[in-house]
């Protein structure tokens, strides 16, 4: 999977926003006491949301929730489609072809540069009132990739729950409880007994203040 395919598995902006809130509170809950791969910053700069996945590994990406739309883009540092495969890095051609002008200034954002690059292998976007994603005019030969193949694969796969444990299990080497992951994807109350059920040491209070950081409302201290 390319680019081409991301665009039509990609959810919605709003639906694509809650799953990234929802990957950020599991993903803090099951990793403790470790840093967890997927972060989300409500108001990252005014009005504006940020979600992010960082496997340490050298592999990332990073969404921008802006009123004028969605900038979305991955890095897979052995993809086809790295800026690392000439000496000087170059961008995969049409890489950010197209990209509008209300979010083009996100490809120079100083969080998303390296050493004053914007290291990328992948990129779409959706502007607010859009009908559809949109990438540039990228092309692959049969067997070339970019990273969309997996990069995203937490974010597109239509049964979330299945998708986090397998994710939990490989990632983390522990077991899930599917019931609770599923009710945060669902955005349902987040009471005590889901946060022991997806773990036993993680403290409630700590993740109760995660939660209300990211946006996540619907906390109940009392059961």
């Amino acid at each position: 999977m390319t680019v081409h395919h991301l665009l039509a598995a990609l959810p919605g902006p709003d639906e694509l926003r809650a799953r990234c809130r929802a990957l950020a509170l599991l993903d803090s809950i099951v990793s403790t006491p470790y840093a967890p791969d997927h972060s989300y910053v409500a108001g990252w700069r005014p009005g504006v949301d940020l979600a992010c996945m960082d496997n340490g590994s050298g592999d990332q990406y990073a969404i921008v929730f802006d009123p004028a739309g969605v900038f979305l883009y991955g890095f897979d540092h052995e993809s086809d489609a790295t800026p690392w495969r000439e000496e000087d890095r170059v961008h995969w051609p049409g890489l950010l072809d197209g990209l509008p002008g209300s979010l083009a200034h996100y490809a120079q954002a100083p969080e998303f540069q390296l050493e004053g690059f914007f290291d990328a292998t992948v990129c779409a976007w959706r502007e607010t009132g859009g009908a559809d994603w949109r990438c540039g005019p990228v092309e692959f030969a049969d067997g070339e990739t970019d990273g969309a193949d997996w990069l995203f694969d937490l974010l597109t796969d239509a049964d979330g729950t299945e998708a986090f444990v397998g994710y939990a299990e490989d990632h983390h080497e522990q077991s899930v409880d599917r019931e609770a992951v599923a009710a945060v994807l669902a955005d349902a109350p987040l009471d005590r007994r889901t946060v022991s059920a997806l773990s036993p040491t993680a403290n409630f209070d700590t993740v109760t203040a995660l939660a209300r950081a990211l946006g996540y409302h619907t906390v109940r201290e009392d059961s």
